[in-house]
């Protein structure tokens, strides 16, 4: 019997789930968690927090990909993201750029709190990526 092909992201998921009960979208309530996965092992978590002038709100996803960064990780191989919604909610387009930037080409899980999962790719996310080859 083959196991579960998602088991290797479970605490990945929970991670993010966890991470969601901290957003602060008082504006949209649409609260996201994210949590990103470090080459040395560790998990870096994130949620959305709004700001009354609206941009200046940050996604969940930069929050976990920064907060790693900030901590000296410079290499991902996996990113889960929640949300509390039947459709599945891929990144923004800032949020697949970074992801694209930071950490290449990753699995990104987009998962909602009812355990629905899909499976993507940051490049399957951004086609024709961006990045400082074209520099």
């Amino acid at each position: 019997m083959a196991g579960n092909p998602m088991s290797e992201f479970e605490g990945l998921i929970s991670a993010a789930k966890q991470a969601r009960e901290n957003a602060y979208a008082p504006f949209s309530n649409f609260r996201v968690g994210a949590a990103v996965r470090a080459g040395s092992g560790r998990t870096y978590t994130g949620c959305n927090i709004e700001n009354a002038t609206l941009g200046l709100t940050i996604c969940a996803e930069r929050v976990a990909i920064f907060k790693a960064m900030s901590e000296g990780e410079r290499d991902f191989d996996a990113i889960a993201v929640v949300t509390d919604v039947d459709r599945l909610t891929p990144p923004c387009g800032a949020c697949r750029q970074i992801i694209w930037e930071f950490c290449g080409d990753i699995p990104v899980l987009l998962t909602n709190l009812e355990g629905k999962v899909e499976k993507e790719t940051s490049a399957g996310l951004l086609p024709r990526q961006f990045d400082s080859s074209f520099l």
